[in-house]
Parts: structure tokens; sequence; C-alpha cells
């Protein structure tokens, strides 16, 4: 990889960016499983990553609330960190409800702009309001949010990864319509620490465990297709 930064990574909000440099400064503690899921992932990313090609990742959890909400926000940040905007995430669920404001709340505390956009989409069980967020990370770099069923018309219908972070979803949808790969990195629920003292720190503590993991996958996708461009 250049030393240079990206055009970008220049385009990242400042806490964004310096919070992806402090994530990446040690990606020690993931779990064997969640490195062999992201090297599943990376090699995916690069064979079929394609310059100023929109490539997508679909990351899906039950309720489309919580874990998934922050596997797209962390990948989307991960992938313009390291200069793969066309790398798009996208998040849904198995049984949606509706955007966490926990999830919005660890998200806005290290730099991501999420405002209301004014609009609701269609409630879920059971029947929570479900606004639509706008959530951008730099200038140019943003998306419309909401808890939707994975296949919901606003994600891609086809050619994606599917990344499934969560074990009720992994167990219960053992395939997903579309995707060209599946992939299984579930992660402990933040859910579980609702209302507790802890709640906040655990709340960021899988924010960034989910970031490390999206910031590693980036590094070796780079690898791989430096690799491969060598050859």
């Amino acid at each position: 990889m250049s030393s240079e930064p990206s055009e970008s990574r220049t385009r990242l909000f400042a806490p964004l960016r310096e919070h992806a440099e402090r994530l990446s400064s040690s990606f020690e503690g993931m779990t064997p499983q969640h490195r062999e899921a992201g090297e599943t992932l990376a090699r995916w990313i690069a064979a079929n990553y394609r310059p100023g090609s929109p490539l997508n990742v679909i990351v899906v959890c039950t309720g489309n609330s919580r874990r998934s909400i922050l596997g797209s926000s962390m990948g989307n940040l991960a992938a313009a960190y390291h200069g793969l905007p066309e790398i798009r995430f996208h998040s849904g669920g198995t049984d949606p409800t509706a955007f966490n404001p926990r999830t919005v709340s660890t998200l806005r505390a290290i730099g991501f702009e999420i405002e209301p956009s004014g609009r609701e989409a269609e409630r879920g069980e059971p029947g929570l309001e479900n606004p639509v967020y706008r959530v951008a990370w730099g200038e140019g770099l943003e998306m419309l949010e909401f808890s939707k069923h994975y296949a919901d018309a606003s994600n891609p219908q086809s050619g994606f990864a599917a990344l499934m972070v969560c074990g009720e979803a992994d167990a219960g949808c053992p395939m997903v319509t579309g995707a060209t790969l599946r992939v299984s990195m579930p992660f402990e629920d933040p859910k579980d620490f609702d209302g507790e003292p802890s709640e906040a720190e655990k709340y960021a503590e899988r924010r960034d465990d989910i970031g490390r993991l999206m910031l590693s996958v980036m590094v070796q996708a780079h690898e791989l297709k430096a690799a491969k461009e060598t050859r």
C-alpha cells in the first residue's frame, strides 16, 4: 500500500479518520473465528474488486438495530480509510425492528453524522417507530439507514457478500438469496447490557471490535490485490 493517504481517506470526517487510525494500531485480540472470517471476506474482495465499480456487502443480524448497523457503518469507514470507497456496506435483518438509539449514540460518539431524514420506513415487530436516518462518514460519503429485511429493495439484490454477525440470524438463515459469499462472523449482542451502568462501554466495545475486523479485512484485501497485480 502507498504511504500517501487515499483521496477517500482525506474526505473522512477528521474524528472518524483519527478513530480508524487508533483502531488500526493493533489487530490483536481478534478471535480465531473472526480472523478466519475476515480472511475469507478479504479474498472475496480481492477477487471481485474493480476500480470504479461498486462492490456490495450486506451485514445481517436479526433485528437490524444494533450489530448489523454497526457493521455497515464501520465497514464503510474502513473501506474509505483504505481507499476502497467502491466497497459499500449495507445492513439488513431477518426480523427487522428499528435503528436503536443506543447504536446511533455510539456511532455519533466517534464522529459519524446521523440525522433524521423526516421519513419513516415500514414498522416491524413490535411496531416500534422506524425512522430513516442519513448516516455520513465524510464529504460525499453517506447513505440512508433504517431497519429492514436484508432483501429489502433498497439493498443490493445480487452479487453481494453477506456477513452474518449474530448467531440467531446465522442459524436461521442458512441461505441468503442473491449472495455470492456468505460469511459467519457472530459478535456478542450489546443489547444484553441495555439499562446497565456499562451500557455505553459495551456498545463502544462492540463497535470497535467490528471496526478492527473491518479495517484488517481492508488491509488484507489490499495485500492480496497487490500480489495478484504483480503476477
